[in-house]
């Protein structure tokens, strides 16, 4: 890749494999039901983004309440959903400006943009969820924010990192496109 740059056909795929990649987290996240669980013995609390279930004791029956009762709730799911939708539309905006052979830079810019944006949103729902749930939601125990929370902040940090490879990557036309002269910083004498 370094010696070929993004004309290499191989190569040139790799950022929209990394924000299919990025769909893939933000499904995980909002399909998961692993937001919140308990962390230690009786585990009697697991929520996700849209619900929070309880149970009596270890045995007992999960008994589950919508989270789209709450302001917050919908707030944070509608935010993060906003974030989510926008990552898919630059992941397809991504496939068509690398699918034709001559790449468009200040397109991919622009899909640069729109991933901050994304990342903004996404951002303000995993914040505006714990913030508003250890506050407002009893808990019982030690609980912890687990692993589908995670693939949403997996998913926020990967769209700003994307965003700055989308946006940097036009400063860099000449050189993926070949049309700088190499230097060399060894001079025979």
């Amino acid at each position: 890749m370094v010696k070929y740059g993004l004309d290499y056909t191989r190569c040139r795929w790799i950022l929209p494999l990394l924000l299919g990649i990025g769909v893939i987290f933000g499904i995980i996240a909002l399909a998961g039901r692993g937001w919140l669980e308990s962390q230690t013995l009786p585990y009697v609390h697991q929520a996700s983004l849209w619900e929070s279930c309880r149970r009596s004791g270890q045995g007992g029956e999960w008994t589950c309440e919508s989270l789209m009762g709450y302001a917050w709730g919908r707030a944070a799911a509608a935010t993060y959903l906003v974030g989510f939708i926008l990552l898919v539309i630059c992941f397809a905006l991504a496939i068509i400006a690398f699918a034709i052979d001559t790449l468009r830079f200040n397109f991919i810019r622009g899909i640069g943009g729109l991933l901050f944006v994304a990342a903004v949103f996404s951002v303000m729902g995993l914040v505006i969820y714990p913030v508003k749930f250890s506050t407002e939601i009893e808990m019982m125990g030690i609980n912890m924010f687990s692993w589908a929370y995670g693939f949403g902040w997996t998913t926020a940090i990967m769209e700003i990192c994307l965003g700055f490879f989308f946006c940097c990557l036009p400063n860099y036309e000449d050189q993926i496109l070949g049309n700088v002269k190499p230097t060399y910083f060894y001079s025979s004498p």
